[in-house]
């Protein structure tokens, strides 16, 4: 039975298994003496797509935390080429692996896999990077789904990655089918759960389970609370205008952890003086001013940025004639323009009317006076947090060293008094074993519906065993590196491989100074939203709780020493 379901999920094992017998034993009839010695041929397999599994999970790590080609084996296509992705038994996220290897000691061996996408995961342009992101990780689903058309997905992003996964959720929720029924990315139904840790782009107010029947306490289809209560994280993500909370047909199948203080998605309302920097830093090389400090080039950076949203701002200004009538104020188009995703030319609002004189009998300085009033009101209260955030020292609150930081709550935020018996990063490995174990009880993989391929040999350098992501959360949600609990785990490549790799975290430790975490920068004075930094980051230690749902065991990460990637 095991061997059969071997072969069906194999189908190039089997139709090459007859001419491989052969072969061996023509080569045994040959005198050893042929040889001119001991000949060690590289065998090593890459995986490839066309090994279908029941369910994947693709990953998305934070930032510098991500797989790079020419240092980790890459998964290849039906074609040969390499994917911007890896085998989480290829590449170690020691923040994102606790989640998403726990299915595989609950599921068959090659029933469940878990990739990590490659993309940027930098702040060389916090937006571009998460764009490239967006387009691998779609890239990927795309050809598994071609290859595999049974197998079921889930998708996990935190930090920097966790903006990566909302937007390709949210594209996938909002997909149209066409005349042949068929979607430009994966079938949504296919889709069956959706992880997001930090996310820099959370809606104000947003439930940890957005569309779900019980918002506050579990997605739907699973019956484990989170939590107790009814209350939300208050705040909402540093990075705006970049989705929310509306995820289309997959509502009900999101689980969006955020942490109170941890200001990548908990940043108060009436903050615009800092989001205004946080726009500002989305559009700068945050990567160089880090390193190099203010340096002629980073200078330059700066001042060219500065320069076009001031130029974006008068064009704004200038293209409605009666703005000194209107309410808009200074501030207000400067948030306009410095957001990545305005348009040049784009009007916030209409004009308001004159009160009493027509604007075409009165010049507009006669307006002057109530417009500086105007600008005055507006900027105190649009910043009536700001005073509060910037005292209370935003970098260290959210991305402290040692995980300190609110950014790496989510492997230690358990409080069984409360009503709250796992921590997120436990809750979200529970449910993503239970996923697993439904796709693997579902319909079986037709493996007649899988390309031929031939799987390529590896060429790509040894995988990184203990990859450094050094998280620096950006403004726009650049993931932190979370203190952390590591289920044991797993790995279940999506290549044919003989045995899981199992790694169980040490025994977590409650001295946080033992531990160092990655630095992630947030635009505001530099807040990162922790993923991996550029500095060396580690977990920090916390307790750890065995998830109900789950066979596998929490504990908290490794202490790795992550070397700065950069």
């Amino acid at each position: 039975m095991a061997s059969r379901r071997f072969f069906a999920r194999h189908p190039i094992a089997s139709g090459m298994l007859a001419p491989a017998i052969l072969g061996v034993a023509a080569i045994a009839t040959l005198p050893w003496a042929l040889s001119p010695g001991p000949h060690t041929a590289d065998t090593e397999l890459t995986a490839s797509v066309t090994e279908c599994h029941d369910m994947v999970t693709v990953s998305v790590a934070g930032r510098n935390d991500t797989p790079r080609a020419g240092t980790t084996k890459m998964l290849v296509g039906a074609d040969g080429k390499d994917l911007p992705a890896a085998l989480s038994s290829d590449y170690r996220s020691d923040w994102v692996d606790p989640v998403v290897n726990a299915p595989s000691g609950s599921v068959d061996k090659g029933s469940y896999a878990a990739v990590y996408i490659a993309y940027p995961a930098n702040m060389d342009s916090y937006d571009d990077a998460v764009n490239v992101g967006v387009a691998n990780t779609e890239s990927v689903m795309r050809q598994i789904q071609t290859a595999c058309p049974n197998t079921k997905f889930a998708i996990t992003g935190y930090s920097e990655g966790a903006d990566v996964a909302r937007r390709v959720a949210m594209n996938v929720g909002h997909q149209q089918a066409d005349a042949d029924g068929g979607y430009s990315i994966v079938d949504p139904s296919n889709v069956v759960g959706v992880v997001i840790l930090a996310d820099a782009g959370r809606a104000a107010g947003q439930g940890p389970f957005p569309g779900a029947k019980n918002p506050f306490t579990n997605p739907d289809g699973f019956d484990t609370k989170y939590q107790n209560g009814t209350t939300a994280t208050p705040g909402r993500g540093a990075v705006t205008n970049t989705g929310g909370d509306d995820f289309g047909t997959l509502a009900g199948k999101v689980a969006a952890f955020c942490s109170d203080g941890d200001l990548t998605c908990a940043a108060p309302q009436n903050i615009s003086l800092l989001q205004l920097v946080v726009n500002l830093g989305r559009q700068l090389n945050i990567d160089g001013l880090e390193k190099n400090g203010l340096t002629p080039a980073t200078g330059q950076d700066v001042a060219v940025t500065l320069g076009r949203i001031a130029t974006d701002a008068f064009a704004m200004i200038q293209s409605q004639p009666n703005w000194m009538q209107g309410d808009q104020t200074f501030l207000d188009v400067l948030l306009t323009v410095s957001d990545p995703s305005h348009k040049p030319g784009t009007k916030v609002q209409a004009p308001a009317k004159a009160e009493s004189i027509s604007a075409d009998t009165m010049s507009p300085l006669a307006y002057l006076p109530k417009k500086v009033f105007k600008e005055i009101v507006g900027l105190i209260v649009t910043n009536q947090n700001t005073i509060p955030v910037v005292m209370s020292d935003p970098y260290n609150l959210t991305l402290a060293p040692n995980g300190k930081g609110h950014h790496f709550d989510y492997w230690r935020d358990a409080n069984p008094a409360n009503g709250k018996p796992l921590t997120s990063a436990e809750y979200a490995a529970a449910w993503l074993t239970e996923l697993a174990k439904q796709a693997q009880a579902g319909q079986s993989i037709d493996p007649t519906t899988k390309p031929d391929s031939v799987l390529s040999s590896a060429g790509t350098g040894k995988p990184s065993a203990t990859p450094t992501p050094s998280g620096t959360p950006t403004p726009s949600g650049a993931p932190a590196t979370p203190a952390a609990t590591t289920p044991a785990t797993t790995t279940e490549p999506l290549a044919d491989t003989e045995s899981a790799t199992e790694t169980t975290a040490p025994e977590p430790s409650t001295d946080a100074a033992t531990t160092s975490a990655p630095t992630t920068t947030l635009p505001v004075t530099p807040v990162d939203t922790p993923e991996s930094s550029t500095t060396a980051e580690s977990p920090a230690a916390t307790p750890t709780t065995s998830p109900a749902a789950t066979t596998t065991t929490t504990s908290a990460p490794a202490t790795p020493v992550r070397g700065t990637t950069e």
